[in-house]
């Protein structure tokens, strides 16, 4: 199976062992950061630092002035932990290694931006406002990402980019110093904490023949046997119990229509600026209402627009199954190799098989850089075996 290592700009730049280091893995391809959201991160073989804190999203390019010039939106320069072209630096070291470079890109989730333009974020039914996660129904929004997307994808050197967050973020973020998991949410919880009120959405859901007032008073209501604990949890059937078949119906048309509306764009504009041949492949959930860096997807629909898709297969690789029946597409499985994060290098072979059983033809291994030399040992082991 054709392998690929997550990396970050930092792991490699200064670092000039790097390079060869992942390619000795047994990976083909380096799938590198080139837009990327807040993080503390460790490097452990870095030879000048051990922890990098990128406090803000960041594009870590120097981005397009013309382009951006004059908007309201626009993305932001990385500070001194990817400074200049760090991406260029490090994709030039990695391809010098024999490595197939491909871009990184996390689209639809960024604080700074939601701190800085309150009116870009999802806002609950309690008038919460979620800074993580900025509305992809708004149409300013959305146009930045989009541009975005184009431009953070194709970056010299690179034959292709694997899309992040593209589509619905919600109440679910890894936040410094989380506190909210005294509630078991469950899925149903989830969806409903991460309905948009913004007035782009209310917009939206009247479109569908919902009142928004009446509609947000309903979430608060369908939510109340959920703080009680009281709330059983069996996904898409929770909600409808909750909210009401209809109206639960309804604000799935009008979320899934806006994500496959942003996927089409997105990957359009991305085809648009790119070279033929670029691969073009989303991190993809098969169930169009989760929200998330793997974005919920129709899987008809986006392997009818993407070359493919990256599913999260840590634990289990069942989430491949919905994209396999499509009969097409790129189907990469995303397996964690990092002890320390819930990973199982150890078992990264027959892991392997049963995401192949299940129709992957490639992996992705997350993360190359945040790895300790035994995980990356295991890897090596692994990738040999499969090979």
């Amino acid at each position: 199976m054709r392998a690929s290592a997550f990396v970050y700009p930092w792991d490699v730049d200064g670092d000039p062992e790097a390079p060869a280091r992942i390619a000795g893995l047994g990976v083909a391809q380096a799938t590198l950061a080139s837009a990327y959201h807040s993080t503390r991160a460790l490097t452990p073989r870095h030879p000048r630092h051990r922890v990098v804190t990128a406090p803000h999203a960041a594009v870590l390019y120097r981005a397009d002035g013309a382009r951006w010039a004059g908007r309201r939106l626009r993305p932001y320069p990385a500070g001194d932990w990817a400074p200049g072209d760090a991406f260029g630096t490090a994709a030039e070291a990695l391809a010098g290694a024999g490595l197939e470079v491909h871009t990184w890109v996390v689209l639809a989730h960024n604080s700074r931006l939601g701190e800085e333009f309150p009116d870009t974020s999802v806002v609950n039914a309690y008038g919460d406002r979620y800074p993580w996660a900025p509305c992809v129904a708004q149409p300013e929004t959305r146009e930045y990402l989009v541009d975005l997307a184009a431009e953070a994808a194709v970056r010299p050197g690179a034959r292709g980019t694997e899309l992040e967050s593209l589509g619905w973020y919600g109440l679910a973020h890894l936040h410094a110093h989380d506190k909210i998991a005294g509630v078991g949410l469950g899925e149903a919880g989830q969806y409903l904490m991460s309905l948009c009120f913004c007035p782009a959405c209310r917009d939206g859901y009247g479109r569908h023949g919902l009142d928004p007032d009446e509609l947000a008073a309903a979430v608060r209501r369908a939510l109340e046997p959920v703080w009680r604990g009281e709330a059983s949890d069996a996904g898409w059937e929770t909600v409808e119990k909750l909210l009401g078949a209809g109206p639960a119906a309804a604000t799935r048309a009008w979320r899934d229509a806006v994500a496959r509306e942003l996927q089409t764009d997105a990957v359009t504009a991305v085809r648009a600026a790119a070279p033929d041949g670029f691969r073009i492949l989303l991190h993809a959930d098969p169930v169009s209402y989760h929200c998330g860096a793997n974005a919920g997807v129709d899987p008809a629909h986006v392997l009818s627009v993407a070359d493919g898709v990256v599913v999260p297969c840590t634990g289990s690789p069942a989430l491949l199954t919905p994209f396999a029946e499509q009969g097409r597409g790129i189907l990469a499985a995303n397996l964690t190799v990092v002890r320390g994060m819930g990973g199982s290098p150890h078992t990264l072979a027959a892991d392997a098989a049963r995401a192949a059983a299940l129709g992957a033809r490639e992996l992705r291994l997350y993360h190359a850089g945040l790895a300790s030399d035994e995980d990356l040992e295991q890897v090596r082991e692994a990738l040999r075996e499969l090979r």
